[in-house]
């Protein structure tokens, strides 16, 4: 597979414009304050015997997201712990959902808790109820109610995953100052949104070849992937339809997210990567506020990144911020 995106040379250095929205800030304030005031109390049923597992303990969660509707995680942990652990909430790649805890047992074999938190409408158990003002979409999720920023489908997201940092305080066993919030392709993407919205609640932020960055060159040069459903959904409109769509893309960019972000961020970026194209991975790194940032090169990777290789790095780079836990 060739090189799909700029040289190394100039991706280094590649600092895009900001297109944020004047009022992107106050637009996510008052969408998480809508999403709080909704009550609603997180609960967990204990399950680990219905997977046959011997060595972690798991949970099936629910905690209020957006509209205070019920979101779906596992929460997997080591069995026996016995002080609180630092936990890794995970968002999950697109399409995906959060799939059975047997599919999540990294971060629990390395001591930690897990958070895997369900995306409304792309996995099984957290149906997408609200689905904007009835606007036509292309496939998949990328053009569904983008509309406008009130009715996108990634307004929707974002504030679940938001709302899974929250959840934290109240499921047993974690340590809320030991937050790691953590995902690749989407789940990147949504790990630099919640790592801005969250705050100081997040004490490192690991984003995997990040998806949702710099729509406004990623719509242009990428030809596989869930990019080109924006592409396909403004072949369908007038020219007018695309300065619409790109201004509420922009509500949702990881690149105006990562500027906003001041945890301690591991990225990773592949090369041959076609569907996130290293450039728009390299915009949000380039515009990360937080002073220790680091990013892991795989000059060969394709989507997947660094495969089997990432998990040591991460593990060991956590380790050194001590965010590792206690054995």
């Amino acid at each position: 597979m060739p090189l799909t995106d700029l040289g190394p040379d100039d991706l280094a250095g590649y600092q895009p414009s900001l297109t944020a929205p004047h009022d992107f800030d106050a637009f996510w304030l008052r969408t998480l304050a809508e999403a709080r005031s909704h009550d609603g109390a997180v609960k967990t049923e204990r399950v680990t015997s219905a997977h046959l597992l011997h060595t972690v303990e798991v949970d099936d969660v629910r905690f209020p997201g957006w509209n205070g509707e019920p979101v779906a995680a596992w929460l997997i942990r080591p069995r026996r712990a016995e002080r609180p652990l630092p936990v890794v909430v995970t968002y999950m790649g697109y399409s995906y959902g959060r799939g059975l805890p047997t599919d999540h047992l990294l971060w629990s074999a390395a001591g930690y808790a897990q958070l895997v938190v369900d995306s409304r409408g792309q996995g099984h158990d957290t149906p997408d109820r609200t689905t904007g003002d009835g606007t036509q979409w292309v496939g998949g999720f990328m053009t569904r109610g983008v509309d406008s920023p009130e009715n996108y489908y990634y307004r929707r997201l974002i504030t679940d995953c938001v709302r899974a940092v929250d959840a934290v305080a109240a499921l047993p066993g974690l340590d809320p100052d030991r937050v790691v919030v953590a995902g690749g392709s989407q789940g990147g993407g949504l790990t630099l949104a919640v790592a801005a919205l969250a705050g100081d609640r997040v004490a490192a932020a690991l984003p995997d070849v990040p998806f949702l960055c710099h729509f406004r060159r990623a719509v242009r040069i990428t030809e596989e992937g869930p990019y080109p459903e924006i592409a396909a959904y403004l072949r369908r409109h007038s020219p007018d339809r695309a300065a619409r769509t790109l201004a509420t893309l922009d509500y949702v960019d990881g690149v105006h997210f990562a500027r906003r972000a001041t945890a301690p961020a591991l990225f990773s970026v592949a090369l041959m990567d076609p569907i996130c194209p290293p450039s728009t991975v390299y915009a949000a790194y380039n515009h990360y506020r937080g002073e220790d940032r680091t990013l892991t090169v795989w000059p060969f990777g394709d989507h997947g990144g660094g495969y089997g290789c990432n998990p040591p790095v991460q593990l060991s780079w956590l380790r050194e911020r001590g965010l590792a836990p206690e054995l």
